[in-house]
């Protein structure tokens, strides 16, 4: 008999919990709506779809409770929180002024693409996390020497022709702070703050991937049911801190999607920042050249608020994944621990999609997930989270990590796949799989 192929790899949604007869419903009452129709099937406006923005910012509202409400004019609608990142950098930052990108470490793997393509390659560097998500010192000291290098080499004028819709950033700090990927750590209010300061010294745009926040549950397996935010997200701290934003930019932008509420196939998410920073992204030359993405699915998306995308997550999808991820840590506890495998425990919330495991000493990511191949199961190496190029990192960094993601397979699959990780690692303890340096 073939056993199964198990994926603890894959931060992809779950099939079974892809809204399909929720949006079927919404693409329906849109196509068939003379007034929706008519203006979904057109070219739409460069900031997106106006009533979606309206129901986003009542909806973020209400969840985030930010010192003054969100309003429509702080969201851009966007082709999801990929599409975006790309966007944004077009806009607001220019490839020989913008001195560096600095990504929290371990980071979003796939969003280096991006940084590359923007004109980044080589200028990639990594903050390393600390119990509280980020190690400012190292943000700081990290910056003072780019300024004094920027100085030295003259990189003092955008290449960029100034436009009034655009400011160009001397530096762009990318974090995902509420469930990271890939280590599911939340950054403390006081380092978010802390980064906010340290954002308006230096002139940095922070670009917060905030696509899991509504995905939360409690870290006990009966514990009660939270439908407000953890933590407020940067952006809000921005407008709240020391007296609010020291200029009509801003010094953060979050970045949201529905890839992991409704599903990736959508495309299309939001940008939240102050009115003068969401209005410019609205401008980049592909919004302009027919208006803001996803322009047909924004409209079939809005047909979901209020009511029907907020009983979904509250009575399907976050019970499911809070169901998969208790069963992934107990089965972490029960085969993974006794073998010398810890896990960072987030305290009073849990959420979002990975768990960020660490291997017994001399035990390697790298070999590990190979071996777990042939055991056919794949979990991810730390290494793949490495940010590529940094002149700080080495080869060794996040090799003693793997990310296991709970939201793609079933619970009896992440249980059986842990068993089966289990025994790859029992043998290469007892040297039955050579271990390599």
């Amino acid at each position: 008999m073939t056993m199964d192929n198990i994926d603890l790899s894959s931060g992809w949604p779950n099939p079974a919990l892809l809204p399909a007869n929720l949006l079927r419903t919404s693409a329906t009452a849109a196509l068939t709506n003379p007034s929706v129709k008519d203006t979904a099937l057109h070219y739409g406006a460069d900031e997106g779809y106006e009533s979606l923005r309206a129901h986003i910012a009542a909806w973020l509202s209400t969840f985030y409770q930010p010192c003054a409400p969100v309003t429509p004019s702080r969201i851009c609608i966007t082709g999801g929180a990929s599409q975006n990142l790309a966007c944004v950098l077009q806009v607001f930052t220019d490839p020989i002024y913008t001195r560096n990108v600095w990504m929290v470490a371990p980071t979003y793997f796939l969003a280096a693409r991006i940084m590359d393509d923007a004109g980044f390659a080589g200028r990639l560097r990594g903050i390393p996390e600390d119990d509280e998500g980020i190690d400012l010192d190292f943000l700081e000291k990290g910056l003072q020497a780019a300024e004094a290098a920027a100085q030295h080499e003259g990189n003092t004028h955008p290449l960029k022709p100034a436009r009034p819709w655009r400011k160009i950033y001397k530096h762009v700090i990318y974090a995902v702070p509420t469930f990271a990927n890939p280590s599911g750590q939340i950054m403390s209010l006081r380092r978010r703050e802390g980064l906010v300061r340290i954002a308006r010294r230096y002139d940095a745009l922070i670009l917060t991937d905030d696509v899991y926040d509504f995905l939360q549950w409690s870290p006990e397996p009966d514990g009660p049911f939270t439908d407000r935010a953890c933590v407020p997200r940067i952006v809000d701290v921005d407008r709240y801190l020391d007296g609010g934003p020291i200029d009509e930019w801003g010094h953060a932008m979050s970045n949201g999607s529905f890839s992991k509420l409704i599903g990736p196939g959508v495309r299309t998410g939001w940008a939240e920042a102050s009115d003068k920073l969401a209005y410019g992204l609205s401008q980049t030359g592909s919004s302009r050249s027919g208006g803001a993405p996803s322009h047909l699915t924004a409209a079939i998306i809005d047909q979901l608020f209020p009511d029907a995308i907020a009983d979904h997550l509250r009575n399907d999808l976050i019970p499911s994944y809070a169901s998969q991820y208790h069963t992934l840590v107990a089965a972490i506890d029960q085969y993974l621990v006794p073998l010398g495998v810890t896990v960072s425990r987030l305290g009073t919330v849990s959420g979002g999609y990975f768990i960020w495991i660490k291997l017994p000493a001399g035990v390697h990511a790298t070999q590990v997930a190979e071996q777990a191949q042939e055991a056919k199961v794949r979990v991810a190496s730390g290494v793949v989270f490495q940010v590529p190029n940094d002149p700080s990192d080495t080869p060794a960094v996040f090799d003693d990590h793997l990310r296991l993601c709970f939201a793609w397979e079933a619970s009896r699959q992440l249980t059986e796949g842990v068993r089966r990780l289990a025994r790859v690692l029992e043998r290469m303890s007892t040297g039955t799989i050579t271990c390599t340096q």
